[in-house]
């Protein structure tokens, strides 16, 4: 489980953008994923979880392609955060049909690759 205590907490205002722009955005990015929120093997390869990190869940551990379109349609839906990295914004949100909600973040600014993990309630941004 990741810290709850933060010695600054993260900003989760989003970002304003053009809805056009957000669309050609969102067809340029892809989930790669991270071992460090992974307690089972998956296509991102051996586990390596951070102790500070959430886990996400094992039902999502090798379904690249279905989160990479929730991250697509997150970004279509302005579901994005500064500050922006290249042509990229650092973090996307996504609100699951069973109500959880996950955080993206840019890991590679030049493919336009994210990782992402389940948030908890109190880090949800207010206004999703």
């Amino acid at each position: 489980m990741r810290s709850r205590a933060r010695h600054r907490p993260r900003r989760r205002d989003r970002a304003a953008s053009d809805g056009q722009h957000l669309q050609n955005i969102a067809s340029k990015v892809r989930y790669v994923g991270s071992p460090e929120h992974k307690d089972t093997p998956s296509f991102t390869g051996q586990i390596r979880p951070r102790a500070d990190a959430s886990i996400c869940p094992r039902e999502l551990r090798n379904r690249p392609e279905d989160i990479t379109g929730w991250l697509k349609d997150a970004i279509a839906a302005g579901n994005v955060g500064a500050p922006w990295e290249g042509e990229f914004p650092r973090y996307v949100w996504y609100r699951a049909v069973d109500g959880s909600v996950y955080e993206a973040r840019l890991v590679n600014r030049g493919s336009g690759e994210y990782k992402g993990y389940p948030l908890y309630r109190e880090e949800t941004p207010d206004w999703m």
